[in-house]
């Protein structure tokens, strides 16, 4: 009997080497005479001991990282493919503190299994919830993920059963469910991770969605940048397909389900539904005025599911289980998980899923560790290039939607970009306009005119005179203001969250002594 071994494909791995260590150790078993059955799973989400290898014992799978290729003779000597003891053994993969602490529901297979096999997804409860929702009445369906109180995980928030039940409702000739996996936020890499290390859990929850509206296309518009990701769910589309998951009668129920991937051209703004549709229709990526909404004329005019990868990668434990088990994570209206991405200047960067109602000072530090530099947290941005900056007399917040609404923040996405006490805020509120500026798509003119003028601002507020700060600040939340209410959508709306939360909690990195609000 072979001895399995787990060395990573993820894209966080294959970057410090984990081909190259997959490889040694391939090579050193053969060298040995040692019978191995080497498996590439997905990545656990720890990224700082990538490439993290797993081995199979009767105790568990132990994982030892960070291996280097010069650690893998060391390793062989020490017995580590049956669990032996190594300076770089960290113990039984699900006792390592950071993953045991942590909720994982839509995450749960992520580095378990080979992600693009269909038998080792089936044997870890995959397909369980579109064999329920094939059993279900489609409206039911629905109702599942109504009850679930899902909400879209790409930073909107919106109800995903209400999209759903929408499209549900409506007759066509032509039906479409769209993904948006145009992962285009700093800090931001759950999707990817999804994609690359659990692509049948995202086609499971589309077809779910499919059968339970009635559409028999469907899209995944993947960013050019996960070339990996691409590749992946090329791959598990086809296994999918000749497992009779995808495609023309579907495990015989008479639903047809045909899944595309579509990868995009680069473009920030078209993580907008609407810009993505134009983008996936061969035009412009250019967002389009509302009404009509996409759900009832969305792709090539028809009505269209569209949700977020994370968003459909939640669908399948609901029908599997049921929508009060998910229901019951989470806080107020901010039901289930989230899968949190640390990043930025953090010890301990990686993937965290847990219930909403986590706080940022817990992530950060009983997870993260604290700065990757040892000096003090300063500022922490949540939610993308355009989400606010969270000062520390916030980090008790509960991780919740409403909540970080009341007080100017947006959970977004579920990234974390960490700052220490040497960041200028200033300089990082210019970098939001600069960066709106640079990738507004031009429709509207206080998204395109408003974040050029914002740059300009902000730049006379650092180099002019002090005695004319408190006017250009004043000129700075007025023009502020006009971006959040004029914008034609969250591109030119959101980018005045980083500029005024970093004018709200450090006026001192603008030159100025008291909050300026008080000046103003």
């Amino acid at each position: 009997m072979s001895l399995k071994i787990y060395v990573p494909r993820d894209s966080a791995a294959l970057a410090v080497g984990a081909d190259e260590v997959a490889a040694a150790i391939a090579a050193e078993a053969a060298k040995r005479g040692i019978d191995i059955e080497l498996v590439r799973n997905g990545s656990r989400g720890l990224f700082w001991l990538e490439p993290m290898v797993e081995v199979v014992t009767g105790a568990g799978r132990i994982a030892y990282g960070p291996v280097e290729v010069e650690d893998v003779a060391g390793l062989f000597d020490a017995g580590f493919q049956v669990g032996g003891v190594h300076v770089l053994q960290l113990g039984l993969t699900e006792e390592i503190p950071y993953l045991k602490r942590q909720e994982r529901l839509t995450f749960a297979r992520m580095g378990v299994t080979d992600p693009i096999s269909l038998a080792d997804y089936q044997a870890h409860e995959g397909y369980a919830g579109l064999r329920r929702a094939l059993a279900l009445q489609a409206t039911e369906v629905v109702q599942q993920v109504l009850d679930a109180g899902l909400r879209g995980r790409g930073g909107a928030a919106f109800p995903a059963g209400i999209k759903w039940k929408t499209v549900a409702g409506l007759k066509a000739t032509q039906k479409y469910v769209v993904c948006n996996a145009d992962e285009g936020d700093s800090g931001t890499y759950s999707d990817r991770m999804t994609m690359e290390g659990d692509p049948l859990m995202l086609i499971e929850g589309m077809t779910i969605a499919a059968v339970s509206t009635g559409a028999t296309q469907g899209y995944i518009y993947i960013r050019s940048e996960y070339p990996h990701a691409v590749e992946t769910m090329r791959k598990a589309i086809t296994v999918a397909e000749a497992g009779g998951f995808l495609g023309d009668n579907i495990l015989g129920s008479g639903h047809s389900f045909h899944l595309h991937v579509r990868k995009a051209a680069g473009a920030y703004v078209c993580g907008e539904e609407t810009a993505m549709l134009e983008s996936i229709e061969g035009k412009r990526g250019i967002v389009r005025a509302k009404p009509p909404i996409p759900a009832i004329q969305g792709l090539f005019g028809k009505p269209s599911v569209i949700n977020n990868v994370i968003t459909f990668a939640s669908v399948p434990i609901i029908l599997s289980r049921g929508a009060t088990f998910y229901k019951d994570y989470g806080v107020g209206r901010s039901r289930g998980t989230l899968p949190i991405q640390l990043a930025g200047n953090i010890k301990f960067g990686g993937l965290v899923e847990k219930a909403f109602g986590v706080t940022l000072r817990e992530l950060m530090y009983d997870y993260g560790g604290g700065s990757a530099s040892g000096r003090p947290i300063k500022a922490v941005q949540v939610g993308g290039p355009l989400g606010a900056y969270v000062p520390e007399s916030q980090w008790d917040i509960p991780l919740d939607y409403e909540a970080y609404a009341a007080v100017g923040a947006v959970v977004g996405h579920g990234g974390i970009v960490v700052h220490d006490d040497t960041a200028d805020m200033a300089s990082l509120a210019r970098y939001a306009m600069e960066f709106c500026a640079i990738e507004s798509c031009g429709k509207c003119t206080p998204c395109r005119i408003g974040s050029t003028r914002g740059v300009e601002v902000i730049d006379r507020i650092a180099n002019g005179a002090s005695e004319q700060r408190p006017q250009q600040i004043k000129l700075l939340r007025d023009l502020c203001d006009t971006m959040v209410h004029g914008s034609l959508c969250a591109m030119g709306g959101m980018t005045p969250f980083p500029v005024l939360s970093a004018l709200d909690h450090y006026p001192q990195d603008f030159g100025m002594t008291v909050p300026d609000r008080k000046a103003a």
